[in-house]
């Protein structure tokens, strides 16, 4: 009779690979954005701005390095795949929103848009996911994305930063804001929901 063997301590991060833990990077990085955020709002200091903008510029570093060292070591893994997509909703996702969301775009609308933004990558990355297989083409890579990748949200961040370098936050926000049935929108996160529904659109991008 063979008995069971106990795990050894710590034995899900010793499973890691090297490219793993620039995922954890990227996650690590979209959640200091988000701190750095929360601070924002508490002290009004628009360097916390910049440092969230930076983080998650960061983080998509780190996903970029993770995909290529998991090429480069040719280890991949199904666990990989799906620290990727958490990591990516945190920094790509999340994060984003709560940039728009701090920089002024707290509106009813405004936040509907937002959560809509966040559920459009969420939904992104879960198509990602199950039809990565069938994308490769029975090879090792993907050969193009179905709908626009998360990270290029880190062009709505970017427009952000540039905004709060102007001073163009909260009520000195671009474009305004407008009263629609006595609730507030502002016509920048209208960005956002173009972004959130290219990313779940049928459009083909080639994956360099």
């Amino acid at each position: 009779m063979k008995t069971h063997k106990p795990n050894k301590p710590f034995s899900m991060i010793r499973e890691f690979h090297l490219a793993d833990w620039f995922t954890l990077a990227n996650a690590v990085c979209g959640t200091g954005a988000l701190f750095s955020m929360l601070t924002y709002l508490q002290t009004d200091d628009v360097r916390h701005v910049y440092i969230a903008c930076g983080m998650v510029f960061a983080a998509l570093v780190f996903d970029v390095l993770d995909g290529r060292i998991a090429r480069w070591r040719q280890k991949n893994s199904v666990m990989g795949r799906e620290l990727d997509s958490l990591a990516d909703v945190i920094s790509f996702g999340v994060a984003p929103a709560v940039i728009g969301y701090g920089c002024g775009m707290q509106g009813l609308y405004d936040r509907v848009v937002l959560m809509f933004f966040v559920a459009c990558g969420v939904s992104r990355l879960a198509r990602y996911n199950v039809t990565a297989d069938e994308l490769s083409e029975g090879g090792s890579k993907v050969k193009y994305f179905e709908g626009t990748p998360i990270p290029t949200s880190l062009l709505l961040v970017m427009m952000l930063f540039v905004a709060a370098t102007q001073g163009a936050l909260r009520e000195s926000l671009w474009f305004g804001q407008v009263e629609v049935a006595g609730f507030t929108l502002h016509p920048l996160v209208l960005f956002f929901a173009v972004s959130g529904s290219l990313m779940v659109s049928r459009i083909r991008i080639p994956k360099l």
